[in-house]
């Protein structure tokens, strides 16, 4: 595509022809070819003034893409731009990431010279919220005390390509901002001219610098770790083992699937504790590696994919000689946290990666970059880029009172991350002995298919507590009557449904002047099982009360915002998937459900109002996952409902009447 000079204004031209340098990109992470001598151009002013980093963003111009339609917000344009970094200050800018703030619903198709750093791979849509990149494969800024003055080891480019839309031929779409997202600095807002921006970011002068005393970066703590060791290394290939780390109290995964993205044409040539989805070398033989490894024999390769997607061994495999013998191997993608099974909170594999040139030397190592990792009904992670960090010691395989060290480590740092609205995995209804409404699940809690048929939209409808027993296809009538009986209105197009296969019921079982009861209810609408299934509740003022869960095993967290967590105990600790009614023929599908009550005490605790909102929960999980709450409270009965005469009966002994009813 060329590039329309035309519309470039004289000022940005000449920026470009002064600060163009030609950038050496290194054979390896450690050693490479010297680069050619560069004689930098005169600086900028801008650049003068600068004791720090020095970025800027230049449009470069655009094109329209088909199809051109007469909708101005729908037309597509396709664009090019060049963001630049340059160190001119006097400490060294390792892991460099920058953020520029898109504000033109940008689909982002390629960035030379850096990485995404969420994870996610290109195209990615990056507007409006704008996106952070990480440098790759140049991460770190050298000084120009410490290079003479090499702009090669200085300074960056990263040549960005994509797609925008909803603006007038005429218009300059540029970032709403651009700045350093590194600990320790300061950015202003960016000076904006035409087709041109730029800032300085400097050191923070109240910024605690932490004494570092490893030769890489420290490591880091993150909700889930992921840790590539390299522990041998030839001249074209080495062997690699991966550790993941859960973290995380609430964090979990189930059958999981990681995925990287190659950036150096490497290849999988076989595995120990894991494997890949396809096994196949077809990618291989018709790709640069068939061209370089002629007489290989490619029908052994396990996989080579670019974006490989790998999993778990199932653990019939742990004591498998060939593929199994790895300690923390083979539980079939099951990570569950430390608060549960330490020994289950930890995963290994092992990797032997075949490399091309240039990287022909057994120090050129470079780790995959764009980590993600899923589950079934768990957690949205997202990642940073891999860090070098020191290597990592290992215990001497012989037994000896030593250690051995990994011949170069990188560390994955992911985080949890709450769910987008509507696209949840499991989703909470509330009920109260007050109220003869229980108020279901959001419409589209966990996302929705676009449907004439149903308002995505609407509100879900008051319905009667029994309903929720019922699958949403299953509770049409009874909903109906309800709301004829209620006097409620009915409209013609009906709320969609959840389409959550978890749902959780949070009741509000009594309340009285020394305390009060819940009772939460699990319910598995999917066909599968989960086992060693665990839920977590965070009640704000009302978490200092907690006593007991009756038939749940119940546990403190309150270094995780004032947390409840519950687990089913041996012999309840299996929540099963929905099965068929007693008779398929006329009785509906019944889900897999566990439930237990919970008390609380009201002593120590001021102005506790459980039926205004402190008896209801502020985040509920299951297995990790952030599950999706009501946006309304049930609404009293006119009559104040069946409330029980304040101090008459402790709370605590109707919890347990309530539970042995229950059971």
């Amino acid at each position: 595509m060329g590039i329309p000079w035309r519309k470039v204004s004289p000022f940005v031209t000449l920026f470009l022809f002064c600060f163009t340098t030609l950038l050496h990109t290194t054979t390896a992470q450690d050693y490479g070819d010297p680069a050619p001598e560069a004689k930098p151009a005169k600086p900028s002013k801008e650049i003068e003034t600068c004791n720090g980093i020095f970025i800027s963003y230049v449009f470069q111009g655009r094109e329209k893409e088909y199809p051109h339609v007469k909708n101005v917000s729908a037309q597509a344009w396709s664009f090019q731009a060049m963001v630049t970094l340059m160190n001119t200050g006097a400490d060294e800018l390792k892991s460099w990431q920058i953020f520029i703030g898109f504000q033109n619903r940008e689909l982002l198709v390629s960035a030379e010279g850096a990485v995404v750093v969420d994870g996610d791979g290109f195209p990615i849509r990056v507007g409006n919220n704008g996106t952070t990149l990480a440098g790759y494969p140049m991460t770190d800024l050298k000084t120009a005390i410490d290079t003479a003055n090499d702009m090669t080891q200085m300074q960056t480019q990263i040549n960005l390509k994509g797609t925008q839309f909803g603006l007038s031929e005429k218009s300059n779409p540029m970032p709403k901002t651009i700045k350093l997202v590194n600990d320790g600095y300061i950015c202003p807002a960016a000076t904006k001219k035409g087709t041109y921006m730029h800032t300085c970011c400097k050191k923070d002068p109240k910024f605690k610098v932490k004494k570092i005393t490893t030769k890489f970066f420290p490591r880091r703590y993150g909700d889930l770790t992921f840790t590539y060791d390299v522990l041998k290394a030839y001249e074209n290939k080495y062997q690699a083992q991966v550790t993941i780390d859960n973290n995380h109290p609430l964090g979990r995964l189930d059958q999981w699937n990681l995925t990287w993205e190659w950036m150096r044409n490497e290849f999988i040539y076989s595995m120990k504790g894991a494997y890949t989805h396809k096994m196949d070398p077809s990618e291989c033989i018709y790709g640069p590696q068939g061209k370089y490894y002629r007489d290989f024999d490619f029908s052994t390769v396990m996989n080579c994919q670019k974006k490989p997607i790998i999993a778990d061994l199932p653990p019939e495999k742990e004591n498998d000689d060939k593929i199994g013998r790895l300690p923390y191997c083979c539980k079939n993608g099951t990570l569950l946290p430390k608060t549960m099974n330490e020994t289950k909170a930890r995963a290994i594999f092992q990797l032997e990666v075949f490399k091309l040139p240039p990287d022909m030397n057994r120090t050129a190592l470079n780790p995959p970059q764009n980590w993600n990792i899923v589950g079934r009904l768990n957690p949205n992670y997202k990642c940073g880029p891999p860090l070098r960090v020191d290597p990592t010691a290992f215990p001497d395989p012989d037994g000896l009172p030593a250690t051995t060290s990994a011949v170069a480590s990188w560390q994955v740092s992911c985080n949890m991350t709450k769910p987008k609205p509507k696209e949840a995995k499991c989703c909470v209804s509330y009920s109260a002995y007050y109220s003869d409404d229980a108020v279901a699940c959001n419409t589209c809690a966990c996302g929705c298919e676009e449907s004439a048929k149903c308002a995505a939209n609407a509100p879900p409808l008051l319905l009667p507590p029994d309903a929720l027993l019922l699958p949403f296809e299953n509770r049409t009538v009874k909903a109906k009557a309800y709301a004829k009986i209620k006097k409620y209105s009915v409209p013609k197009k009906l709320p969609c449904p959840d389409n959550c296969g978890v749902s959780v019921n949070w009741h509000i079982d009594s309340d009285y002047s020394d305390g009060w009861t819940a009772r939460i209810t699990l319910f598995n609408w999917d066909n599968n099982a989960f086992s060693d299934w665990y839920s977590a509740v965070q009640l704000k003022k009302a978490f200092p009360g907690f006593e007991k869960a009756y038939s749940f095993n119940g546990t403190r967290l309150p270094e995780v915002n004032g947390t409840i967590f519950m687990q089913g105990p041996p012999g309840l600790n299996y929540l099963v998937g929905e099965v068929n009614g007693t008779h398929p023929e006329k009785d509906p599908r019944v889900p897999g459900k566990q439930q237990t009550v919970i008390s609380f005490t009201k002593k120590g605790i001021k102005d506790l109002n459980i039926v205004k909102g402190d008896g209801f929960p502020t985040k509920l999980f299951f297995n990790g996952e952030e599950c999706a709450l009501p946006k309304e409270l049930p609404r009293r009965n006119k009559n104040g409902g069946n409330r029980a005469a304040a101090g008459l009966v402790p709370a605590a002994l109707i919890a347990v009447l309530t539970c042995l009813l229950l059971t």
